[in-house]
């Protein structure tokens, strides 16, 4: 059995060649962003339905968290194109978060506060996610680039 050197780049069907130490750090990376958009899933249902709903509302507000429960099929499936459009996505959740920091009282105010620093995170996550997991692909030849051009 031949030896094979601790930092040889695995090759895997899906997410390309990386070595070992970037591969785990690629699956905790997917981890972390499928909890926080979890997160962000299960702290949107819950405030619009029973911890602090708008008053008058019948908890419709609810189905705002439907984009990311696609996001999470995606994320599990280490879709790339998921993690990009997922990174523009949460800046609608953020937006939300601040006016509702800013406009609201009391708990409402706290839960938009956690909504701001859960997306902030989930979209740090992503783009260190992206970027990791773009790593495998060559250079472009800067000489066939400019022949084409």
């Amino acid at each position: 059995m031949p030896l094979v050197p601790l930092d040889a780049p695995v090759h895997d069907p899906i997410l390309g060649a990386h070595p070992p130490a970037r591969l785990a750090l690629i699956g905790r990376l997917r981890a972390l962003n499928v909890a926080l958009v979890v997160g962000l899933i299960v702290l949107g249902v819950l405030w619009e339905l029973w911890l602090a709903p708008l008053p008058g509302g019948r908890g419709t507000l609810a189905i705002k968290v439907l984009p990311l429960a696609f996001a999470v099929t995606g994320m599990l499936k280490h879709r790339l194109y998921t993690y990009r459009w997922m990174s523009l996505l949460v800046w609608l959740y953020f937006t939300e978060g601040v006016v509702r920091v800013s406009g609201d009282a009391g708990m409402s105010q706290w839960l938009a506060g956690i909504e701001v620093a859960l997306s902030t995170a989930q979209f740090v996550a992503g783009a260190v996610y992206v970027r990791l997991r773009l790593k495998v692909l060559p250079p472009k030849d800067k000489n066939q680039a400019k022949a084409t051009a």
